[in-house]
């Protein structure tokens, strides 16, 4: 069985991790690289880059920090943000992502998400979901949670595993950034949906909101605020989450 993989998530801004409440009042959390490479050492799984402005401002990610992370890091780095063709991908892949993230582009160019799995293979491709709940389904947004798109989420992840998502990575925006725990029955519809791996994000504020997820039978959990807040280290998220009887990669 594999064992659930915990992610920090580094929101990127103009070469800065930052982090908000519901997409919201962006705090800066210091230089990506450096987080990144902290997060390694103390045991995490994977991590997560994203560039939180790329699509809203037309700008691409930083090649040069992305190199940098990938020289630094011994871990899977997973990159997304701003991405419009299949070209950026191969400029990202070749920079040092293990896997790339796409969101926008994807809802407004699916054969992106075909041309993506198809050259590099499933596993490269996660896709990137920002959805909240509006009365009886949930809504799917784009650009960085700002816009409502007319696609429901059961559709959207069905459409895209069957283009060939490797992985979702689903965020719920009316929990991200609350700390009040992750949005487990958005989660566990989306789990209903598909059959490809879902990471959780949005709203982790304590180890027992990781251990809830997990015990619930998600594969992949995402920290941002938890982390980079520094209430907790990774190392004492994993120690705790054993303690609880849950398989995990621990010891460290």
């Amino acid at each position: 069985m594999v064992k659930p993989r915990i992610i920090p998530c580094l929101d990127v801004k103009h070469g800065r991790v930052v982090k908000g409440v519901n997409f919201n009042d962006l705090r800066d959390s210091g230089d990506p690289v450096e987080m990144a490479v902290k997060y390694c050492d103390d045991g995490a799984d994977e991590i997560v880059w994203l560039d939180i402005v790329a699509t809203v401002e037309d700008e691409e990610i930083s090649l040069d920090l992305i190199q940098r992370a990938r020289d630094a890091l011994s871990i899977p780095l997973t990159v997304g943000g701003g991405i419009r063709s299949v070209r950026h991908v191969e400029q990202l892949l070749e920079h040092g992502a293990d896997k790339v993230s796409i969101n926008t582009y994807g809802l407004e160019n699916p054969a992106i998400l075909a041309q993506v799995a198809q050259r590099w293979g499933e596993q490269c491709l996660v896709v990137a979901v920002d959805a909240k709940r509006e009365g009886d389904h949930y809504q799917v947004y784009s650009h960085g949670g700002r816009t409502r798109t007319p696609r429901h989420l059961d559709e959207w992840l069905r459409e895209a595993q069957d283009l060939g998502a490797g992985e979702f990575l689903l965020t719920s925006i009316d929990t991200d950034g609350t700390q009040q725990g992750y949005d487990l029955p958005m989660l566990r519809y989306a789990r209903q949906v598909v059959h490809r791996p879902v990471i959780a994000s949005g709203g982790a504020g304590n180890v027992d909101h990781l251990a809830s997820a997990i015990q619930e039978g998600q594969q992949a959990v995402l920290l941002a605020s938890l982390l980079h807040e520094q209430h907790l280290t990774i190392g004492q998220i994993k120690k705790q989450l054993f303690e609880k009887g849950l398989d995990i990669r621990w010891p460290l």
